[in-house]
C-alpha cells in the first residue's frame, strides 16, 4: 500500500491507463468481478461435477469429497508463498499462471479413472492452484485501491460470482445433462483461457501507485489542503498499532491475528460444508437435478445485493456487524436444511438461497478487515497466513460434513456443527475487535462531528 512517487515515469499503456477520465481502480474492480464470476464458479461447480463422479464410479462420499479437501489443503499451503511472491512479482502474472494451472487441471481429469486422480487434477491443480483467481488472491492486492470506499469496491468486485453463478451454473449443469461432466470441465477450462486469462494479464494492476495515484482517487493530502477539498476523518484509534511496520511474526504474536484467523477458519467451513454437499442433498429429499443447480447458482445472485449493500454497510457501520448479519445467515439456512428433509418446499429452498446468499456478505469484510489491521509492506504475507487458517476450515467443512454422512446416513449433526461454527465465528470476529484499531469511513466521520460538537 504504497505511496504513488511524482518521479516515477509512466510509458505505454500504463500512461494511458492513468489518464483515464475517472480512478482506475474502478476498472480493477470490473476486472476482479469478471475473474471472480468465472474464477470462483469453476471452483463451486465442483458441487454439479460431485453427483455425476459419484454415479460414475459409485465411491463413497468422503473418498470423493476429499478431492475438494486435499485442493483446499494445499490453497492453504499456498496462500502465504502467494503473498510473499505478490511483493515481488506482479499479480498479473501469478492470475495468468493460476488461469492456466486451473484448465490444465479441468482438462486433465476428463481423463481421470482413479480417486488419487481426481485429488490432483480437480483437487491440486483447480481448487489448490485457483487460490490465486478466487477471494483470497484478490484480496491481497484489491484492497489496496480504496480505504474510505473498500468495503463498496470489494462488495461490488466479489458480486461478479453471483452474477457468474446464476449464468453458469444452469449452463454448466445442462452441459452436464446432455454431453456429461468431463465436457461441462472442457467448457470450464476454455472460459479461464479466452476470458479471465488476456483480460487479467494485460489490464490488471497492484496498486493505484503503480499509475501514479492514491487509494480511491483521491488527491495527495497536500494538494487537497492547497485546493481546499475535504479532507477525510483520521480513522486511527490504536496509534501505536497503526505505526507498527508489521510482519508475519509481529502480527502472530497478537490475540487480533489468531481471533481473526479463527473467525474466518469456522466462517469457511461452514461456507464449503454446505455449499460442497448442497445439491446432492437436495436432489436426495425430492428436487430435481436441474432445480438443484438452479438453487446453486441463485445462491450467488442472492448473494450479489448482499455483497454490494453489505460491503456498503461495513463501511458505515463497521466490519463487526456485517460479519455477524452474515453468519447469522449461515446459521438460520441451516435449520431451514434440516426442516425441508421432511418439507422439502420450494418456497423453504428460496428462503433458505436468500439467507445463504445473505452469507456471502462475509466475503466483504474476509477481503477488508484484515486490510483494516494490519496494513503495510507485510500485508500479502499476513493475510496469506490468515487465509491459510480460513482455508484449513474450508478443506475441513466439506470432508467432515461427508464423513458424518457416511457415519449416520444424513446430514443431522453435519448441518448442526455448520450451525455452531456460525456462532463461534461471530463471537471470534468481535474478539478480535478492528474497530479498536482503525474505523471505517462511517465510524471516523460519527466520530469527528461527536468531537466537533463537544
Amino acid at each position: 500500500m504504497s505511496q504513488p512517487s511524482a518521479k516515477k515515469p509512466l510509458g505505454g499503456l500504463d500512461a494511458k491507463l492513468a489518464g483515464s477520465p475517472f480512478f482506475y481502480g474502478w476498472v480493477v474492480v470490473a476486472i476482479v468481478f469478471v475473474t471472480m464470476g468465472i474464477g470462483v464458479n469453476v471452483r463451486t461447480a465442483f458441487s454439479l461435477l460431485f453427483p455425476a463422479i459419484l454415479d460414475e464410479y459409485g465411491w463413497d462420499r468422503a473418498t470423493t469429497a476429499a478431492a475438494f479437501s486435499i485442493g483446499f489443503a494445499v490453497a492453504a499451503f499456498l496462500s502465504p508463498l502467494v503473498g510473499k511472491l505478490l511483493e515481488y512479482i506482479a499479480p498479473k502474472y501469478l492470475l495468468s499462471i493460476s488461469a492456466i494451472s486451473v484448465s490444465a487441471g479441468l482438462v486433465l481429469s476428463t481423463y481421470a479413472t482413479e480417486p488419487w486422480h481426481f485429488y490432483l487434477t480437480l483437487g491440486v491443480l483447480m481448487v489448490g492452484t485457483g487460490i490465486v483467481v478466487t477471494y483470497v488472491g484478490q484480496s491481497m492486492f484489491l484492497p489496496n485501491w480504496f480505504q474510505r470506499k473498500r468495503g463498496l469496491a470489494i462488495g461490488l468486485a466479489f458480486s461478479g460470482v453471483g452474477i457468474g453463478s446464476i449464468i453458469l451454473m444452469p449452463l454448466i449443469q445442462e452441459t452436464i445433462d446432455l454431453e456429461g461432466w468431463r465436457q461441462a470441465c472442457w467448457l470450464m477450462a476454455i472460459l479461464l483461457l479466452t476470458i479471465v486469462l488476456p483480460l487479467n494479464f494485460f489490464l490488471q494492476r497492484k496498486e493505484p501507485a503503480d499509475l501514479g495515484l492514491y487509494p480511491d482517487g483521491d488527491f495527495s493530502p497536500e494538494d487537497a489542503i492547497a485546493q481546499g477539498h475535504k479532507i477525510a476523518a483520521d480513522p486511527v484509534v490504536d496509534v501505536q498499532w497503526v505505526q507498527t511496520d508489521w510482519t508475519i511474526l509481529k502480527a502472530m504474536k497478537t490475540v487480533t491475528f489468531w481471533w481473526m484467523s479463527l473467525a474466518c477458519f469456522s466462517a469457511l467451513y461452514v461456507w464449503y460444508a454446505v455449499q460442497v454437499h448442497q445439491t446432492k442433498y437436495l436432489i436426495e429429499i425430492g428436487f430435481s437435478y436441474i432445480q438443484a443447480a438452479f438453487a446453486l447458482g441463485l445462491v450467488g445472485f442472492a448473494g450479489v445485493l448482499s455483497q454490494i449493500y453489505l460491503g456498503h454497510l461495513s463501511d458505515r457501520l463497521g466490519r463487526e456487524w456485517v460479519w455477524s448479519i452474515s453468519l447469522l445467515g449461515f446459521m438460520i439456512c441451516s435449520f431451514l436444511l434440516l426442516a425441508m428433509e421432511t418439507t422439502p418446499s420450494l418456497t423453504m429452498m428460496y428462503a433458505m438461497v436468500i439467507l445463504q446468499g445473505i452469507g456471502y456478505g462475509a466475503a466483504t469484510v474476509y477481503g477488508s478487515m484484515p486490510a483494516d489491521v494490519f496494513q503495510g509492506k507485510g500485508y500479502g504475507v499476513i493475510f496469506g497466513m490468515i487465509s491459510t487458517m480460513a482455508l484449513i476450515g474450508g478443506a475441513v467443512g466439506p470432508w467432515l460434513t461427508g464423513l458424518f454422512y457416511d457415519n449416520s446416513g444424513n446430514y443431522h449433526i453435519a448441518f448442526y456443527v455448520v450451525i455452531g461454527m456460525s456462532a463461534l465465528s461471530i463471537f471470534a470476529v468481535w474478539m478480535a475487535a478492528p474497530r479498536k484499531k482503525r474505523l471505517v469511513a462511517g465510524q471516523a466521520e460519527k466520530r469527528a462531528a461527536r468531537l466537533q460538537s463537544i
